[in-house]
């Protein structure tokens, strides 16, 4: 949503509202970082997320400080994710920059207490990072929920900032003679390493060959 908050001050036509460009890029990637106040002082934590249609879930300890203060009423909170897909290298250090991808959230965050909510919530979270995992894994202990606490966000407020292309450079500084362009940055997976406490040499399971063919 286009707020006084979220929207784009610096270059704004790098800006973009459009729910579909803030849940792709969200989609990209399982790691955040939120931002709050606690105890008077700011504080940023990065923390594993999943979505699930227009709500960003969070997860952790009950005894988390993060959760805890989060879950308060009326605490503001900001999130934000960065892809970062290049190091654009100009004809001049103050002309530098990167090509990225980045979605800022701000909200407050609800305490999740239906059970059959947190598990689904639980389930986004995994699947987050590897799709289909929530179902090769054995079902989630009521101690294990009991001493999980899951958080939601709204994506209401939120907007994203993507920069693409190569350096721009001041007008006279294309006549020197100084290398410019982009190094492009790409993710990459290794080759997965089995557990050493493992029973038995088991196959990949679907959702890691699913990951590592991304």
């Amino acid at each position: 949503m286009h707020t006084p908050k979220t929207k784009v001050k610096r270059i704004p036509k790098r800006g973009h509202y459009d729910f579909e460009t803030i849940a792709t890029i969200l989609d990209q990637e399982f790691l955040c970082q939120v931002g709050f106040v606690h105890e008077g002082y700011p504080v940023v934590i990065p923390t594993i997320y999943g979505r699930s249609g227009n709500f960003l879930y969070l997860h952790g300890a009950t005894t988390s400080r993060m959760l805890v203060d989060l879950q308060k009423e009326g605490v503001e909170i900001s999130l934000n994710v960065t892809l970062v897909d290049g190091i654009v290298m100009a004809r001049s250090g103050f002309n530098h920059s990167l090509n990225y991808r980045s979605v800022v959230v701000f909200g407050k965050a609800s305490l999740v207490t239906d059970q059959d909510e947190q598990v689904a919530a639980l389930k986004v979270i995994t699947d987050q990072i590897a799709p289909g995992r929530w179902e090769e894994v054995r079902p989630i202990k009521d101690k294990e929920l009991k001493a999980t606490s899951v958080l939601k966000i709204s994506l209401e407020e939120a907007s994203a900032k993507i920069r693409t292309g190569g350096p721009i450079d001041d007008k006279e500084d294309y006549d020197l003679d100084i290398w410019a362009g982009v190094i492009p940055i790409k993710k990459v997976l290794g080759n997965p390493i089995e557990d050493e406490l493992r029973k038995k040499d088991q196959p990949l399971p679907d959702s890691v060959k699913q990951l590592l063919g991304r």
